[in-house]
């Protein structure tokens, strides 16, 4: 395949063609066309005049790939994140807000979206995580409201809460609910942490609008599930952070729980996206490599039941659909020009999205990692 080159004199900077490229459409994959970037978007021209010339070679270009739960430490996050084609993360906890601030609309790197200081209770093993903000411990309604209004006030974009099984150190029932209705108040969405089938069933009572990670003590309950379904609520799994888990701790419930509920989900029209739960915090259950393990997460994804056309768009158009990032998740003109360009067909074998050759995030060009 040929590198970028010069296509005469009046060649601009700000403007690439890709040719001969196949395009991932949300269900399958176009014949070879071009695609124009420029300015950091998608351009509705297919003319090379002007422009930096890619051959694609019949190559497969994807939306870049949005990880729907991370944890941000550091601009090298970002770095990572963007090395491996993930081109918007959505951060699940970063404090403090001087941190999180610093990462937000960094050219050229990732974009993210964030919550934030998330909401836990006093007991649960969250609020032993060394350096937890002191503000995340919600204690009752009234100090939910007070908790929501702040965090809307520091910017974040959706509000985290972290369930725990009933009784187990978590906001009660009462705080959950109203969490989420103050969040609903200031028009934000609510992602609410659970990785048990009873915290399942709090974050539903509470009318989370996404619930994150899978429970892997035991299967969720059939009711639960199709509440989920009924009413619009959206899954991210965590598929990676549940196998690590489930494999660091000798005697916890095993992996095939987790990978089950998903199958069930799934079957009964919950939307399903990929997260990963990437994070290099000390008390964390397992520590998961960013940028890499969303790949992998794919790749469970299919193993749980999911097609392969429907595990791309869980990493690219559904995120961006449920998170409101209207800019992004396809290959359209007007979008952001977030993009990478693979070696394979990851509609044949979802493993092919490891291999890639360019990476483009809001436009700028990136050499995708070694490994």
């Amino acid at each position: 395949m040929n590198h970028p080159s010069p296509s005469g004199p009046e060649q601009r900077p700000d403007r690439t063609a890709l040719v001969r490229v196949r395009v991932f459409d949300g269900r399958q994959l176009t014949e070879p066309r071009t695609v124009v970037l420029e300015g950091g978007v998608l351009s509705s021209e297919t003319s090379t005049s002007g422009a930096q010339i890619l051959d694609g070679d019949g190559m497969i270009l994807l939306p870049g790939l949005i990880d729907a739960h991370v944890h941000l430490h550091g601009r090298d996050t970002l770095e990572q994140l963007c090395s491996y084609g993930v081109t918007t993360a959505l951060d699940m906890a970063t404090w403090p807000p001087q941190l999180l601030a610093s990462l937000r609309r960094v050219t050229g790197l990732t974009d993210i979206r964030s919550a934030g200081t998330p909401a836990i209770g006093s007991g649960g093993p969250h609020s032993r995580i060394p350096g937890m903000a002191a503000d995340a411990i919600v204690r009752s309604p009234q100090q939910a409201a007070e908790f929501v209004a702040a965090q809307v006030s520091a910017g974040v974009d959706y509000i985290k809460i972290v369930a725990e099984e009933p009784g187990a150190g978590g906001p009660d029932q009462q705080t959950m609910n109203a969490l989420v209705a103050a969040a609903h108040t200031h028009g934000r969405l609510t992602v609410a942490h659970a990785a048990t089938a009873g915290a399942y069933t709090m974050a539903l009572d509470a009318g989370a609008d996404v619930v994150t990670h899978i429970p892997l003590d035991r299967a969720i309950a059939q009711d639960d599930i199709a509440r989920m379904s009924a009413a619009g609520r959206v899954a991210v799994p965590t598929l990676t952070m549940m196998e690590a888990a489930a494999a660091a701790r000798p005697g916890a419930p095993a992996y095939h729980t987790a990978e089950q509920n998903v199958t069930a989900l799934h079957r009964a029209g919950v939307p399903v996206l990929a997260g990963t739960d990437a994070n290099t915090q000390p008390g964390a259950p397992a520590q998961v490599p960013h940028g890499r393990s969303l790949h992998h997460e794919l790749e469970l994804l299919v193993a749980a039941g999911l097609t392969t056309a429907e595990v791309l768009r869980a990493a690219t158009a559904a995120p961006a659909l449920h998170f409101g990032l209207r800019d992004r998740g396809a290959i359209a003109p007007g979008l952001r020009a977030d993009l990478l360009l693979v070696d394979g067909d990851p509609l044949t074998d979802i493993s092919a999205t490891r291999n890639i050759r360019h990476i483009w995030c809001g436009g700028h060009a990136h050499t995708p990692a070694s490994d």
